[in-house]
């Protein structure tokens, strides 16, 4: 029989378009990862990164977590979820009050976070984040701890993270209707970010680009965090379609072939090589058509220029166009197509690399690829419980020696100016 959790466990939940995948980590004394069970599950609910089908999420959910637990042995009741869909909006509001001074005490700091708390209004959007990034102390940037320090004026920048909520609430229930309680919903690219970047990379500037099954998520990281993100509704399963459309037949067969067989780059060996297509509809009487390799590559190609012609403009839209010193990071299952980081970077012109999970122990072989980014994220989000100023109590005093009102009303300008 399972055992009840112990302490420190950690559930993460990636709800994605093609799969829904678990993984049950264990924080050790020393702050490590260690992964205790892992699940997956066929996702057949979830389109472009919506649920469309309740009753077939819950039981994807359901089956994964199930798998993960006999394999930790363990029960699990509450989960950290993903959230991958498109609409997500991420934006940095800074905040500042008045010290006169004196030495930043633990108070300043809790008024100045409950006044950036009271003052969000992301005029009817959710946010999925809102959490402290940074303070300033007279203007100087980049402070990780003002605690102690004499200061005419703090201020702080505010993380955001911002979707439509209907999405998220639907999500939201399929977890509890599989009987689990959610710790938290987080947007997929900061988990992504965490799993696969390096804390240099997000601090110089990085973009990632987690092309999944159904939506490919394009963020832009500087300054340590998730500066700006776009969505595009297209993915790797476009690619599958594309290949089973294109020679008649099934989507099953159409994604094997692509992971077997399929390639981002063109050989002249291509034309040589022989691929026996089988019919949507097999027929023992008929024989099924042949294909070269070229082919297979030339239809794949096809849907690579356009998913990076469209991750081009985003890129360019979030202010990622100058091509001197950008390093673009793969990641998610459309990263696992052979040539493909070479493809990227010669489509978008930058230093291009395949971004897989690192910071855990014992991750399985099978998930320590780039489909499962968000996943090991998920679980390092976790463990490190950063603050998030939605759970700050309401604040009822004035930011000290500043007016909370001038305050808020600027903060809520800057939501207005981006909502």
């Amino acid at each position: 029989m399972a055992k009840t959790a112990p302490e420190g466990l950690i559930t993460a939940l990636d709800v994605g378009s093609s799969k829904v995948s678990a993984l049950i980590a264990q924080k050790s004394d020393d702050g490590q990862l260690v992964v205790l069970g892992t699940g997956q599950r066929e996702s057949r609910g979830v389109k472009r990164g919506y649920v469309a089908d309740m009753h077939a999420t819950e039981i994807a959910i359901r089956e994964a977590v199930e798998q993960a637990e006999r394999i930790a042995g363990t029960n699990i009741e509450d989960v950290w979820v993903s959230f991958s869909a498109g609409g997500l909006v991420s934006d940095i509001v800074k905040l500042e009050a008045d010290l006169g001074g004196h030495r930043v005490e633990q108070g300043d700091i809790d008024e100045l976070l409950r006044a950036g708390r009271d003052a969000i209004d992301p005029q009817g959007k959710m946010v999925l984040h809102a959490q402290p990034t940074r303070y300033t102390v007279d203007g100087l940037a980049g402070v990780k701890r003002p605690l102690g320090l004499h200061a005419d004026r703090l201020g702080v920048d505010i993380h955001v993270v911002a979707t439509e909520g209907s999405p998220v609430r639907n999500l939201d229930l399929c977890v509890r209707s599989a009987h689990l309680e959610v710790r938290s919903i987080i947007a997929a690219p900061v988990a992504t970010g965490l799993a696969c970047l390096t804390e240099e990379e997000r601090e110089l500037g990085v973009a990632l680009v987690e092309i999944g099954a159904g939506v490919t998520n394009v963020s832009v990281f500087a300054g340590g965090v998730l500066a700006g993100l776009a969505s595009i509704a297209m993915g790797s399963s476009d690619i599958t379609d594309d290949i089973a459309s294109a020679f008649g037949t099934a989507r099953q067969w159409a994604e094997r072939t692509k992971c077997f067989h399929g390639s981002a780059n063109l050989s002249p060996r291509d034309n040589h090589e022989m691929i026996d297509v089988m019919p949507a509809i097999p027929d023992d009487n008929v024989e099924g058509p042949r294909i070269t390799k070229a082919q297979l590559n030339g239809i794949i190609r096809q849907r690579l220029e356009r998913l990076m012609s469209e991750i081009q403009k985003e890129l360019k839209k979030l202010g990622f166009a100058d091509p001197v010193g950008r390093q673009i990071v793969l990641t998610g299952g459309g990263a696992e197509l052979k040539g493909v980081a070479d493809y990227a970077q010669q489509s978008l012109g930058s230093a291009v690399r395949v971004g897989r999970p690192k910071g855990l122990i014992a991750l399985p072989e099978a998930h320590s690829g780039p489909a499962f980014a968000t996943l090991a994220g998920l679980a390092r989000f976790a463990a490190a419980d950063p603050i998030d100023l939605r759970a700050l109590e309401p604040s009822h005093q004035l930011v000290t020696k500043t007016s909370t009102g001038a305050l808020m009303q600027r903060l809520m300008a800057a939501f207005r100016a981006n909502y």
